[in-house]
Order: C-alpha cells, then structure tokens, then sequence
C-alpha cells in the first residue's frame, strides 16, 4: 500500500509540478522511496539491503542517462520510458538519491525505535 501511495505522489510530481527543486531533486528522492517499497514488498532483502538496492537502482539509471540509454535501448519515442528512464544526466541527482535513501534509513529506524 506503502509502495502504491509514492508512487501516485510520483505521478502527481511528474503531471503537476514544474519547479526548479520540488520536481528534479525532491521527486528523485521521493523515486528511491518508491524503488525502497518495490524492493521490501516483493524481495526479502533487510533494510539495509534494499536501500542499497534502491540507491544502486537510481544510480544505474542516472548512469544510464549519460550514456542516453531510452534512445540507445530503442525507447526514446515512448514518453513513459523517458519519464522513467529519464533524458539528461545531473551529477547533483545523486545527492537527491542519497537523501532519499537516508530517509528511508531514518524513518526505518525512528519505526523500529517506536515498537
């Protein structure tokens, strides 16, 4: 359920807010969130594990950006492969990837403090 509600903010982001901090730093954290959930709810990866994972994952994707990976894949006529594969390489999107697997990792810990 977790893993559904990011993921409608994400879309929310994506078709409502065209900023200069909100949409490409804060939705980019927000991402590695949703990748986090995904990665919990189907895998039985610890936390530690799926954070990495999920920054890995963002961090693949940024990679792939560089090298224009929607085009070199055959995507780059498809608007959602380049929503979610993305079009420009921003070395600044890894702090944004970082802050949303720091996040994780704070809230995982506040939740397990509060059982």
């Amino acid at each position: 359920m977790a893993a559904i509600f990011v993921f409608l903010i994400e879309v929310g982001i994506a078709a409502f807010v065209h900023d200069a901090l909100v949409r490409p730093y804060l939705s980019d954290s927000v991402a590695v969130v949703l990748v986090y959930l995904a990665v919990r709810a189907t895998t039985p990866l610890d936390i530690r594990w799926s954070a990495a994972t999920a920054f890995g994952v963002a961090c693949a994707i940024e990679f792939g950006q560089l090298f224009h990976a929607a085009d070199m894949l055959g995507l780059g006529q498809y608007r959602v492969a380049r929503v979610v594969l993305g079009t420009g390489f921003d070395p600044a999107d890894f702090l944004a990837y970082a802050g949303g697997g720091a996040a994780v990792l704070a809230a995982e810990t506040v939740g397990r403090r509060g059982r």
